[in-house]
């Protein structure tokens, strides 16, 4: 079967679009490849055509082949799956949503050969199970999706990510892909360094940040009042109007006050946040997909697996954390084609917010072992009392602190307690790692998450092309070398 055929009979497209026909061929050729693409251009193509054509070739010689696509999202998977079985497409996927019967199914499933594409989250490579049931399949192909996580300096860092060169070893070192949709030149450079590949084996396909019916503005505010003057005037513009329209806030509380104050103008909406329950989130994005509310409100955790074509207008009433954050977000309108609006509504108080979030998410040496000690010196009584009373022992001062979450999620992330969540999470079943102990490691770190939202200062005060600002961050249009 031809990548053409294939494209055809299960996607319904003629032909294909930018660097997917090359990236395709050279990785059915067996080189390996890091696509930089953006947001709703087609990067799952690159992968789901190569696993196509390599299962229909390998069936006539059996075994038949896998090819394995590691992916951090949880969520996403289902409905990528979905999407594709629909279309006759032989996927899975194996992740903690699972119930253990469910799970012993797929791995039989597995084994006996069924499948042409099997998603799961890096961190199921922990489980020897996992690891024994693809020791007896051949892996044709390594997808890695959201490659940006690979990165310790990438804006959304999984530990697990970074031990892709060990994946590969155990699964025979198939051809590799990599794709992300943001990626600076350094974050380039580490994630050839954590695939364990050589310059030479690896092509770069980038297919730059250039949508040309994105307009994109930034409108310095000083209140609330200036900014909800913004979001109304965006919404009650026929030619964006009629189309969909998404406001981003940092704040939850935010998103609210902001609900109330469109509510009393009658403006119909809804919101998407991350503390409603999961029934609530999938049907704000089933209502917002299907057109029945135009308009939603939401914190950065709606987005992932939107992919709507008429998304007039893109509003952040918040400044985000990272450029990469806002370019992800802001790519998700106008995926028509049509001309849309991409506007930061900037008010300087918000830095203030996101200056907490930095100092939150970036827990100092002695915090990771002032936690630890409590978890194994003082079991008893964290156990006993929970996560309230140990947030009270290490915030003597304040308890509007949230490194606790940031300590759980790496500690269970390193394999050093059980969950990030309670019980789990005071269950410890390791020494603490290296990384966590490395002073100068983890001001590095946090240094360059300040530096990423400096970005965006420079980025709203910029008086000239917005376009080239956002280029010249992600190394366009002179692409250093791939590295090692």
């Amino acid at each position: 079967m031809s990548p053409e055929r294939a494209l055809q009979k299960y996607f319904g497209h003629a032909s294909f679009r930018g660097c997917q026909h090359d990236v395709i061929g050279h990785i059915l050729s067996g080189g390996h490849a890091l696509v930089i693409m953006p947001t709703g251009m087609g990067k799952s193509l690159c992968y789901q055509i190569p696993a196509i054509v390599r299962a229909a070739t390998s069936a006539q010689t059996p075994p038949r082949e896998l090819t394995l696509v590691m992916s951090p999202l949880i969520a996403l998977m289902k409905d990528q799956v979905d999407g594709l079985r629909k279309r006759g497409v032989w996927a899975a996927y194996v992740n903690s949503s699972l119930q253990a019967r469910e799970r012993e199914q797929r791995y039989a499933g597995i084994a006996a050969g069924e499948y042409d594409l099997l998603y799961v989250t890096p961190e199921r490579f922990r489980k020897p199970e996992f690891l024994d049931v693809l020791s007896r399949r051949s892996i044709g192909l390594l997808a890695v999706d959201e490659a940006h996580c690979i990165s310790q300096w990438g804006h959304d860092f999984r530990p697990d990510y970074s031990r892709l060169a060990e994946f590969r070893n155990l699964l025979g070192e198939p051809a590799t892909i990599a794709l992300t949709a943001t990626a600076t030149p350094d974050v380039q450079l580490d994630i050839v360094k954590q695939l364990g590949l050589e310059n030479e084996q690896l092509r770069l396909f980038h297919e730059g940040i250039n949508r040309p019916n994105l307009c994109l503005t930034v409108e310095h505010v000083w209140d609330d009042e200036e900014k909800l003057e913004h979001i109304l005037s965006t919404v009650r513009t026929p030619e964006l109007g009629n189309g969909s329209g998404i406001v981003y806030f940092t704040l939850i509380k935010s998103l609210e006050r902001f609900s109330r104050y469109l509510l009393e103008r009658g403006i119909p909406h809804t919101f998407y946040h991350g503390e409603l329950d999961r029934v609530r989130r999938r049907r704000v994005q089933e209502q917002f997909m299907n057109g029945e509310q135009l308009v939603v409100l939401a914190t950065n955790a709606f987005g992932m697996g939107i992919d709507k074509h008429d998304v007039r207008y893109v509003l952040h009433a918040e400044v985000p954390g990272s450029m990469e954050s806002y370019y992800q977000e802001i790519g998700r309108a106008g995926r028509d084609g049509l001309p849309s609006r991409c506007a930061l509504l900037y008010d300087q108080r918000d830095l203030v917010t996101q200056m907490e979030f930095i100092r939150w998410s970036n827990p100092d040496a002695d915090y990771y072992r002032q936690v630890y000690l409590h978890l194994t010196q003082q079991s008893e009584q964290v156990r006993s009392f929970g996560l309230d009373w140990l947030n009270a022992q290490l915030h003597v001062r304040g308890q509007n602190d949230h490194r606790l979450d940031t300590a759980f999620a790496m500690l269970e992330r390193l394999g050093v307690v059980q969950d990030s969540r309670p019980p789990g999470c005071f269950i410890v079943t390791d020494e603490l790692p290296e990384a966590l102990l490395d002073e100068a490691h983890l001001r590095d770190k946090r240094a360059r998450d300040q530096r990423k939202l400096y970005t965006l200062v420079e980025y709203a005060h910029h008086d000239g092309n917005r376009k080239a600002f956002i280029h010249s961050y992600f190394g366009l249009p002179n692409l250093p070398e791939v590295a090692s």
